[in-house]
């Protein structure tokens, strides 16, 4: 009997392998398909002159002082480099400028400053203040996941534009009006606006971990509070920081929809000017340039995943506590209140101000600018953007986004939960799409599979469509990961085991225990997945371009091209509806993406 029973757990282990196996190779060619092979794409196109092999496009991005500065400068002619120093001192050490690279990392250092430190009072108040709402406070951090940056965008332009509500409210007691657009200053604080709430999500996150036990030997030992505080519990918090920072720095770097909107070609980042060149179908050296891009990006991520590999470290020991709000001294409420209304203007002013413009024109409350898009619907040529079309493009993508980003990302799940080398792997893997920007990734599906290319020896050529839909779900499967991986994670593995020992095959005790005790994160995971969907504009906006495609996040800004802010308003608030609906699902669901 026991011989029997030993052949039979064999033969189901043999089996589970072999589904375990048939999955990572499933997983494996989505993913190359994909992504991994249109980004290859790209690599190739900017290494490649008319089929072979050659440098000369990367030669040129890097060696042209409009991309690279001084830096270019010196790459091109580097026997002029003595000549160029004593030209520079003689100058007075004035900033010798970088180029395009350069700028982009600067807009993207000077992001990562503002948010941190928009963030970090944030993160204090959620970590030490116990407060009616506190939660619901700390589910809005996931906000910028949802909300569609060109959106955002139009919200910023309602409010900080010469016709905005700030300069509204100047004009209104007698200041003279003003306006933040196509300035470093607006991108700068709409990049804050995004990631601010990442920066307040990660430290707090790692704040109440924080073990305060060496904070009582310090104060035992005859040290302040303050000073306490500052040498023992601000070390631990560094590296949730350096975390927040870096990750803020790679997202801000590769910023496209926020600076297109707001800054435009004269405060063009790497994202903007490699749309610039996909446009007027120049694509060798958009690929160069993007080529350029994707090695600082990879290259921060891989930093990044090497860094939070090193912090990974949980805390033991008391955690810190949190105080009644109420009980807090009356300069900590009044600090406190002031950074709520510093963040009012922030974050919520924009969308309220995009609403309103939508409903408020020259003589008062209207419905024209909707009405507009009634009519643009029923009388607009073909080639114009007809709003109808864009809303039913975006929800056909985005259930089409849940049907192959679901099953993705639970699949991953599973595969990382079992432990070993896959967990490495998975974790990797979940992290890549943000490493690989939306412009990259629509660059390389454009020219591999819209184009057409040639795989053992059949031509496969997809749709505007389709590829939208893959791009969609390379995007938004990680975030149905990370929403399942930690409720697997935290499974006794003895449930399966019992279901299997009453003779259930594994895929049927998978099916039966495992995923409806995880259907919460699957339900968060793909509530993400359709919000995400819903407003991803950077692979859209090229996949679309010259087609009928457009979504929503398309038509918006489409509409915002026409200099009139009224239809963008009314269309961005319709994508509001949307993605409010979306975040509303996940809020219900308990929000089981911990970012």
């Amino acid at each position: 009997m026991s011989r029997a029973s030993g052949a039979f757990e064999r033969v189901g282990l043999t089996r589970e392998r072999r589904v375990r196996l048939l999955a990572t190779l499933a997983v494996g060619a989505f993913l190359t398909a994909m992504l991994y092979y249109p980004v290859a794409s790209v690599l190739v196109e900017a290494v490649t002159v008319e089929g072979a092999p050659s440098l000369d496009p990367l030669v040129t991005v890097l060696t042209d002082p409009f991309y690279t500065g001084a830096f270019g400068s010196a790459l091109a002619d580097p026997s002029a480099i003595p000549a160029g120093l004593a030209a520079w001192a003689a100058n007075g050490f004035s900033w010798p400028g970088f180029g395009l690279v350069g700028f982009t990392a600067w807009q993207a250092l000077l992001s990562t400053v503002a948010s941190v430190a928009l963030g970090l009072p944030g993160a204090y108040v959620l970590a030490r203040f116990e407060f009616r709402g506190r939660e619901t406070v700390r589910s809005l951090t996931a906000v910028p996941f949802v909300l569609p940056s060109i959106m955002v965008a139009v919200g910023f332009v309602a409010t900080f534009g010469i016709d905005g509500t700030l300069s509204d409210a100047f004009a209104a007691i007698g200041l003279p009006r003003f306006s933040l657009l196509f300035t470093l200053e607006l991108v700068v604080l709409a990049h804050a606006f995004y990631n601010a709430p990442l920066v307040v999500r990660i430290v707090s996150a790692a704040a109440e971990r924080l073990d305060t036990r060496t904070l009582e030997v310090a104060r035992a030992s005859g040290a302040p509070r303050w000073r306490a505080a500052w040498d023992v519990l601000v070390p631990q918090l560094l590296p949730a920081l350096g975390t927040a920072a870096l990750l803020t720095f790679v997202f801000t770097f590769q910023s496209f929809a926020i600076v297109l909107a707001l800054g435009g070609l004269q405060l063009a980042t790497v994202e903007v000017w490699v749309f610039d060149l996909v446009q007027s179908f120049d694509l060798q050296e958009a690929a160069a340039l993007a080529t350029v891009e994707a090695v600082v990006s990879l290259s921060l991520t891989y930093a990044y995943l090497r860094y939070e590999a090193r912090q990974a470290r949980g805390g033991s020991g008391r955690t810190l506590d949190r105080l009644r709000f109420g009980a807090a001294s009356a300069r900590t409420r009044l600090a406190v209140g002031a950074y709520g209304v510093v963040t009012l203007v922030v974050f919520a002013l924009p969308l309220v101000s995009m609403v309103a413009e939508s409903v408020v024109g020259p003589n008062g409350f209207t419905l024209r600018y909707y009405e507009f898009l009634v009519a643009r619907q029923t009388t607009a040529a073909s080639f114009q953007t007809q709003p109808l079309t864009a809303v039913r493009n975006s929800l056909l993508f985005g259930f089409g986004t849940l049907a192959l980003a679901v099953p993705l990302g639970v699949t991953v799940s599973l595969l990382t939960a079992r432990g070993g080398r896959l967990v490495q792997v998975g974790g990797t893997l979940a992290f890549v799409p943000f490493a690989v920007s939306g412009v990259v990734l629509g660059l390389g599906l454009l020219q591999s599979f819209v184009f057409g290319t040639v795989l053992f020896g059949h031509r496969i050529v997809l749709t505007g469509a389709f590829a939208i839909v893959a791009a969609h779900a390379v995007g938004a499967y990680p975030f149905v990961t990370r929403s399942v991986s930690p409720l697997l994670a935290r499974l006794d593995p003895a449930l399966p085991e019992v279901a299997r020992a009453a003779g259930a095959s594994r895929l049927r005790a998978l099916w039966d225990v495992e995923l409806p005790l995880v259907m919460g994160g699957v339900l968060a995971g793909a509530a993400f997945a359709f919000a995400i969907s819903i407003g991803e504009f950077d692979a859209t906006v090229i996949l679309a371009e010259g087609s009928e495609s457009y979504t929503m996040p398309v038509a918006v800004e489409r509409y915002l091209t026409e200099r009139s802010l009224g239809p963008p308003s009314a269309m961005g608030t319709v994508l509001l509806v949307v993605t409010a609906a979306s975040f509303v699902v996940i809020d219900r669901l308990g929000g089981a993406f911990d970012g």
